[in-house]
């Protein structure tokens, strides 16, 4: 699996972290920045992330900001992006299970390091249960392509 990993400075450290963790498990990844801790806007990096799951360059994402919440508003801006920010393993399984999130957001200064591993763990291995959890998402969609707002 190929995964695309972008954060700002809030999210950084966690990135490297992460981005370690997974190329030692085998993962393909592609790290969209940024480079250090120095202060940044996030959606410079995040639209990155974003670009490679749709263009299939990757097949899921993740995405560090300082809470995660800048990076998940930016990332379900768009069509056929489903980012989950999560604080915990359930809400990650959950995501995959219940709502087959490609995108998974967490808050460099709010998780730490062991915690977010382990969430990413969760993450990855979940896979999505499909049934009546297909059928709402159609309905997601449908409603986002109806609304003319």
């Amino acid at each position: 699996m190929i995964i695309s990993i972008a954060s700002d400075h809030g999210g950084f450290s966690l990135k490297e972290t992460l981005k370690d963790f997974l190329e030692r498990e085998g993962y393909r990844v592609i790290d969209r920045g940024t480079d250090s801790d120095e202060s940044c806007d996030y959606p410079d990096y995040g639209i990155r992330v974003i670009e490679d799951i749709l263009q299939g360059r990757s097949e899921r994402g993740i995405l560090t900001c300082g809470t995660g919440i800048g990076m998940s508003i930016l990332a379900n801006r768009f069509r056929g992006i489903r980012a989950a920010l999560c604080f915990n393993e359930y809400m990650a399984r959950m995501s995959r299970l219940h709502n087959d999130s490609n995108v998974l957001v967490m808050g460099g200064r709010v998780i730490g390091p062991e915690l977010a591993l382990s969430i990413v763990r969760t993450w990855l291995d979940t896979p999505f249960e499909g049934g009546r959890h297909k059928r709402r998402l159609e309905k997601l969609e449908s409603l986002v392509e109806s609304y003319k707002g």
